[in-house]
């Protein structure tokens, strides 16, 4: 690929390798913003590599976040309120597979080396449009292949989480993976035990979000030997791998994880998800997954059983068959019309209920009765018809 003779970097991006150069520092622009733009996918939040430390770097910009300031990183906020990371040129001195002790002071070369792929070791003078790329990384983007830089075997001892980034690069971009980055990838994937729940998570989740076809990111989970590690829920997958995202939509990436995962609760348990995550994904497998019948009432009743899963149960139904479930027009039907299917829908509460001589547990006995009603003939959800009926009950 050949590099243009220089890109095109707002002003205000320009203002901060300004500043730090007008200190003596030197400063290069790196990171994925470069290859993505490289690739034709501009980004406003260029990041940048530069010989100033990180107390320099603070003591030169007004509004700035120590977004991981004990490996070298200062985010700095331009005019326009966007964030760039800025990291002091370093080298890794020790690792223990999920952590680096670094080094500063060292070359932008020695920077660029420490790095993961090829394809994020490209660096480019913002203020002279003069390019490094000492390991061929534009070639390789011309190529449509992630390869490690140096040996691939000891980039992954120095960090496991990058063989889940080679794969989720490869199935981003449509890239093949260089077979000598595939076997030691493969051949080092048991190291990935070593890694925090939390930072599997985020990859499992940025990949499925970002993948051509996030099918092919599970296949290739399962390859590399990640889904053995961290989500042998993956294991049974067998595709298709190409249907998946023409149908998907909007990424969600707890659907998608229950889509591929057998057991998605325990898959995302393991990962340690969010609450919300979790949640969701568990109203997803106790469904039910369809209503009971074609009527408006059976539908009705299946909105009222899953509650605030129905649409989640609904985008089940499109990824699974690739078609809306045929009960989907009743349930838009249904909210259109504002039909009752919970007790809080319902005309009356339960101080009615009670004023009518019910308590205790009765109370709700009374409510869930009424709303089975209702669910049958919504018409029934009057004031003056629920408290006759709520009679008949208490």
């Amino acid at each position: 690929m050949s590099v243009p003779a220089r890109l095109e970097i707002p002003d205000e991006v320009l203002e901060i390798a300004r500043t730090l150069e007008a200190a003596g520092h030197e400063v290069w622009c790196v990171g994925g913003a470069l290859r993505d733009h490289l690739l034709g996918d501009l980004h406003s939040d260029i990041d940048f590599a530069t010989s100033a430390r990180p107390e320099d770097v603070r003591k030169l910009f007004r509004r700035t976040a120590a977004v991981g300031i004990k490996y070298g990183t200062v985010g700095v906020l331009d005019r326009n309120r966007v964030l760039h990371e800025v990291t002091t040129f370093r080298r890794d001195v020790s690792t223990d597979g999920r952590h680096a002790v670094v080094e500063y002071g060292v070359s932008l070369e020695e920077d660029l080396a420490r790095r993961d792929f090829t394809i994020n070791a490209i660096a480019y003078h913002p203020l002279r449009g003069e390019w490094r790329d000492p390991f061929g990384g534009a070639e390789d983007l011309e190529r449509r292949v992630v390869r490690a830089v140096g040996d691939p075997a000891e980039r992954f001892r120095e960090d496991y989480l990058r063989i889940l980034r080679a794969v989720r690069f490869a199935a981003r971009f449509g890239f093949g993976i260089d077979p000598a980055t595939w076997e030691a990838a493969r051949a080092a994937a048991p190291g990935l035990e070593r890694l925090s729940a939390e930072r599997v998570r985020d990859e499992w989740l940025k990949g499925l979000a970002t993948a051509q076809d996030p099918g092919e990111l599970v296949r290739l989970w399962i390859e590399v030997g990640a889904a053995g590690v961290w989500l042998p829920e993956l294991l049974g997958f067998t595709g298709p791998v190409d249907r998946v995202a023409a149908r998907a939509g909007p990424r969600d990436t707890v659907r998608l994880t229950a889509l591929y995962a057998s057991d998605p609760v325990a898959a995302l348990s393991r990962l340690k998800a969010s609450n919300a995550e979790s949640a969701r994904v568990s109203a997803i497998v106790a469904g039910p997954p369809a209503p009971a019948g074609d009527s408006e009432a059976a539908v009705r009743r299946w909105v009222a059983t899953v509650g605030s899963a129905a649409d989640d149960l609904l985008a089940m139904h499109l990824l699974r068959h690739g078609a809306e479930a045929p009960w989907t027009s009743t349930v838009r039907a249904t909210r259109d019309r504002g039909d009752p299917v919970s007790r809080g829908q319902l005309a009356i509460d339960g101080r009615d209920v009670q004023a009518l001589g019910a308590s205790g547990p009765r109370v709700g006995d009374v409510l869930s009765q009424l709303l089975d009603r209702v669910l049958t003939d919504p018409s029934l959800n009057t004031r003056e018809t629920l408290i006759a009926l709520a009679r008949e009950i208490v």
